[in-house]
Formats: structure tokens, C-alpha cells, sequence
């Protein structure tokens, strides 16, 4: 070789040893840009719904309790989605790694679904009997919650935001008025749930009243001037503020709002439903479904499962039809054995344990959080449903499965191990504690919620009973079937209710004819979808594709299928809308095949 070409290709390698260290500057430049775009976004997330803060176990905020309804605050989070959407256009998909266009795609879903719901008129119904941040609050104001009550600045961070609360309140009312006035009211049946839920917080006695109930924990550690200033402030709280407050409230949702209460049951009763109702189905179910679609589904669903329960009945040698069997299910005494609440506890943490043994085999990773099984607090209960609490994100707060016990002699065990699959093992507390503590996720990601991924995979965890040695008593498997048919049902009735006419009376009846629900708690269930258009329809959306995914990665992997690294497939990516999260899938299969 020539000296003089020696030279040329030394130039030319140093070159290009040049480009290549330049582009991986400008590679790491751009990621640690978007990096902090992602974490902006976060943080300034928090700082327009700090309550989103405290449930992290972020508690920067605990003295704040922003008014959402404000004019002020519509617009700051408008312009908060518009400037993080607009933002994004300046980071190319081919400048970003796989992980990177994940996020990036994530929040651009984020910026328009948010970005589309100030097209309707969401916030002047800010008040329902199991939904809005009153109920939530109440929650907190327990001292049993995400809300510390460790400190003498805790307490006083609580009255702070009670102030804010308060604040809220009286907008809720002025919504609620304007309301009245464009044809956006609840139903009447909603709003006579919600009187006894105001009322409750009304009462006088306070070593009773629900905020009042921190100062009955008062630290040791506090001193004696501490424990009397504190106390006299929470005394004058609640007799000043927190009763005359539920009280006017409660005088105007009985009186005047009831009256103008609709006769409709679904969204269709109010200007622009249809419209506002296919929002509420891509919001929920994260995907382009049509309600027409969606009811149809419904039906086939429900006829199959049908299908498997008639079958669960002949076992069990039950002669008569189906209907009969659920009210046989409803009504068997031997199927309500408990006397003390605690003993539903009890049987939860039973069913815990009857399958950590097999867990092993179906997960290597586990969540680091604790879990806990509470019983929902009293003055919620009656109109609840069983419900998961995230843990904090450092772990340090537990996880909660809340189950509601109104009356415990007629509490029936019969779905209570699918329950707990969904609930809490491995169900929500698996996938939100396992997101929480990744290492590898935004924070923005840790804290977000697909109702379509987050109660898809919920109820997928359900069929895993068998796996996991549950479900070897039959009414246990009915349960899961019940369970299972409960979610087929919501596909029909919410879609009925809202895109169909049909009214609270029918959808309760169908749902009567199709699950062993309780008549009480069929009720509940239907309220509930009335109040929260759509939201329904994501636990079955979504665990059909988690189970069509999984089916497909069986079939394209056979012998290299390993049911744990698809778990963990699934799970490590943190809630995510259901096509993302197919596309993952199919990547990942596509490089095991």
C-alpha cells in the first residue's frame, strides 16, 4: 500500500470516527432533551392535579386542592396538552429508540384524548354517587388513606386543602346550575344516591364524622399545646366549614337539582350523547369500536358463556334452567357463612395463600409493594364496589383491596376467588406496583391509566384460577364464569343504555336474566354505568385481546412459549392503549419465532 493511500483511508477512518462519535452525541442530546420533556410533562402534571401527587406518594402537594372546574383551570390544562402535543413534533420517530417511540406515541394518545374532551360538557355533571373527588376525598379525610397524618404539618396541610375542597364544592354548584340550564343533568335515580352520601356528612356528632377522624389519631410525639391547637382547628373545620358546606349542598342536589333531574338513563338524554358516548368508548376501551360493534360482541359473549355455566350446573346437579340456578346462587345460605366482617377478610388472605405455590410458574417478577385487604370504609359502602388502591411509587404505602361488606350475613362467597385474582393478585396489584417500581419507564408512564390494558389484564389474570390451584370448587369456577359474564354484560347494557334508549329498568332486567348477581348489586353496577358512560366496556375489550395475544403467541411460538417472559411482556410496558400493546406483542414474537 502507498503511503500517499494510507494517508487517504487514515483521513477517511478518522472521518468517520468523527460522524459516528458526533451522531452518538447528537443521539444522546436528543434523548436526554426528550427525556426532559417527558419528565416536564410529569411534573407539571402534578402541579395541575395534585391529588394524582399525593396517590403517588408525592407530598408536595398534600395542601393543595385545585379547582378543576374553574374557568382558570380548564384553561391551563387545555394549554397544557396543546403545548406538550405541539412539543413532540420535535423529536422524529427515527431519532428515537423503540422505548423512546413507545413514550412518545403514548403521549401523543394522552394530549389528543384529553385535547377532545373539552369538546362536550363533562364538567357540569362534576357530582355522581360513585365517581367524582368528593368520594375520594371522603376517602382521605379518614386518615386511613394516601393523605399523611404523621406531622403537625400534615394536619395542617389537610385543612389547607379542605379549603381548597370547599372551594370546589361551590363551583360543583355553579356547574351544576349551568347545567340545569343547557340539559346536562344526572338521572334522578343517580341523584337520589348521592343525597344520603351528603347527608351522612351533615351530622353533628363529631367524634363520628368522617373529618374529624384524624384527630382521634393524634401522634404521641405531638405535644400537648400541638394535640389542643390542632384539635380546636379541626373542631372549628368541620362545625364551620365542612358541615354548613355538605349541608347547602345537599339542600340544592334535593331540592332544585333533583327536580331537574332526567327521566333518561343514558348519555342520549343529553345534547350531543352520541357524540360525547363514542369519546367515552375510545377513552375507555383504547380503541376505534363502534357501540354498535361493541353491543353486538356483547351479545356473542354472553350466549358463550351461557354456553359454559349450563354446564357448571349440570355438574352440581341443579335441575331447572339457568335463571332459576342464579337465583339458587344468589339465595343459597350455605354460600353466606360469615357473621363478623373479618371473616371476609380473613377468607381473602386465605385464597392468597392457597396459591402462592403456584405462582412461581406463571411469574418471576413480582412487585416489591405490600398488599393489604381492607374493608371499604362505611360511609361509601353501600354504593361501592369492590376496589384496587395503588401503593405508593416508593413503595412505602401498601396496595389495598377495598371489598365492601354492608350487611356480611348476606355477603355470598361464591365469586370471591376470581375476585381476588382481579382485584389484587395478580391482578391490579401486579400490574400497577410492577409499573410503579420499574426502573426503566418515565415517571409519566408509572402513573398512567388505560381502563382497556389496566382492567383488560385484570380481568384476563381472572382465567388464570386453574393455573394458580383455585377454582376446584364448582361454585368457585361458576363465580369466575359469573365474573366473567358480569363483564360480557356491561358490553351490552352500557351500550344499550347509552346508544340504544334503553332505560335503567331494562338493563337491570337483562343483567338479572344473564348473572348471579345480587339484585342490590346489579342496581349498583347499572348506576354506576349510567354515571360513567363507557367505562364498562374496557375490562372485556381489553382481556379479550391480552387472551387473543397470548393464544397467538402460543401458536407462532409452541415449544419456546414460555407463559412467564409473556407476562412479563405484558406487563413491563405499563398501561398502554390495547394496538400498542398488540404491536409489542407481535415484535416480540417475531423475534423468538
Amino acid at each position: 500500500m502507498t503511503k500517499k493511500l494510507t494517508i487517504v483511508l487514515l483521513a477517511v477512518s478518522i472521518s468517520y470516527s468523527c460522524k459516528e462519535a458526533s451522531k452518538k452525541t447528537e443521539d444522546a442530546n436528543i434523548s436526554a432533551e426528550f427525556a426532559t420533556l417527558l419528565d416536564n410533562y410529569y411534573e407539571d402534571g402534578l402541579k395541575l392535579t395534585p391529588l394524582y401527587a399525593t396517590m403517588a406518594g408525592d407530598h408536595r402537594y398534600d395542601n393543595i386542592f385545585t379547582d378543576l372546574l374553574s374557568d382558570e383551570h380548564i384553561a391551563k390544562t387545555k394549554s397544557h396538552y396543546e403545548n406538550y402535543k405541539n412539543r413532540l413534533a420535535d423529536f422524529p420517530d427515527d431519532q428515537l429508540t423503540e422505548s423512546e417511540q413507545m413514550s412518545k406515541a403514548i403521549l401523543e394518545w394522552q394530549c389528543d384524548i384529553n385535547l377532545n374532551e373539552f369538546n362536550y360538557n363533562a364538567n357540569l355533571t362534576p357530582i355522581d354517587q360513585m365517581w367524582s373527588p368528593n368520594l375520594f376525598m371522603g376517602q382521605l379525610a379518614s386518615g386511613a388513606s394516601a393523605q399523611p397524618f404523621n406531622t403537625v404539618e400534615d394536619y395542617q396541610n389537610w385543612v389547607k386543602r379542605v379549603d381548597g375542597y370547599l372551594q370546589w364544592m361551590n363551583t360543583a354548584e355553579e356547574r351544576m346550575r349551568e347545567g340545569m340550564q343547557k340539559g346536562h343533568v344526572l338521572p334522578k335515580s343517580l341523584i337520589k344516591k348521592v343525597l344520603p352520601q351528603l347527608e351522612s356528612l351533615t351530622a353533628k356528632d363529631l367524634d363520628k364524622h368522617l373529618f374529624y377522624q384524624p384527630i382521634k389519631k393524634l401522634p404521641d410525639s405531638f405535644s400537648e399545646v400541638e394535640k389542643a391547637t390542632l384539635t380546636s382547628t379541626y373542631k372549628s373545620m368541620v362545625t364551620d366549614k365542612i358541615i354548613p358546606a355538605y349541608e347547602k349542598l345537599h339542600a340544592f342536589m334535593s331540592s332544585e337539582y333533583l327536580e331537574a333531574g332526567r327521566e333518561s338513563s343514558g348519555i342520549q338524554g343529553e345534547p350531543d350523547g352520541d357524540a360525547y358516548y363514542a369519546h367515552q368508548i375510545k377513552k375507555y376501551t383504547t380503541t376505534n369500536m363502534t357501540a354498535a360493534e361493541i353491543h353486538e360482541l356483547g351479545l356473542s359473549e354472553v350466549a358463550r358463556i351461557r354456553s359454559e355455566m349450563e354446564k357448571i350446573k349440570a355438574q352440581v346437579g341443579f335441575e331447572g334452567d339457568l335463571k332459576a340456578f342464579f337465583d339458587y346462587v344468589r339465595s343459597n345460605k350455605e354460600l353466606m357463612p360469615y357473621t363478623e366482617p373479618q371473616q371476609v377478610i380473613d377468607n381473602f388472605n386465605a385464597i392468597h395463600d392457597r396459591m402462592k405455590p403456584q405462582i412461581e410458574k406463571l411469574f418471576d417478577v413480582k412487585p416489591k409493594t405490600p398488599f393489604e385487604v381492607r374493608r371499604t370504609e362505611a360511609f361509601r359502602e353501600k354504593s361501592a364496589s369492590a376496589e384496587y388502591n395503588p401503593g405508593s411509587l416508593d413503595g412505602t404505602r401498601p396496595g389495598i383491596f377495598y371489598t365492601p361488606i354492608p350487611d356480611v350475613t348476606k355477603y355470598n362467597v361464591y365469586s370471591d376467588e376470581s375476585l381476588f385474582l382481579h382485584e389484587a393478585i395478580p391482578g391490579h396489584h401486579y400490574q400497577i406496583s410492577l409499573t410503579q417500581e420499574s426502573e426503566e419507564l418515565p415517571k409519566f408512564r408509572k402513573t398512567l391509566w388505560y381502563s382497556g390494558y389496566g382492567e383488560g389484564w385484570a380481568l384476563y389474570c381472572e382465567s388464570l384460577g386453574t393455573e394458580l390451584g383455585l377454582y376446584t370448587d364448582p361454585y368457585q369456577l361458576f363465580g369466575m364464569l359469573g365474573a366473567e359474564m358480569h363483564r360480557a354484560v356491561r358490553l351490552v347494557v352500557d351500550t344499550g343504555l347509552h346508544s340504544k334508549g334503553w332505560t335503567r329498568e331494562q338493563a337491570i332486567q337483562y343483567s338479572l336474566d344473564n348473572e348471579a348477581e345480587s339484585e342490590a348489586s346489579i342496581i349498583s353496577e347499572i348506576e354506576r354505568y349510567m354515571a360513567n358512560p363507557g367505562q364498562a366496556l374496557s375490562y372485556k375489550i381489553g382481556q379479550l385481546k391480552i387472551r387473543e395475544l397470548r393464544s397467538k403467541a402460543e401458536t407462532a411460538l409452541g415449544a419456546n412459549f414460555d407463559i412467564r417472559e409473556f407476562h412479563n411482556q405484558v406487563l413491563e410496558t405499563g398501561c398502554v392503549p390495547l394496538a400498542l400493546l398488540e404491536a409489542k406483542i407481535d415484535n416480540w414474537i417475531g423475534e423468538n419465532s
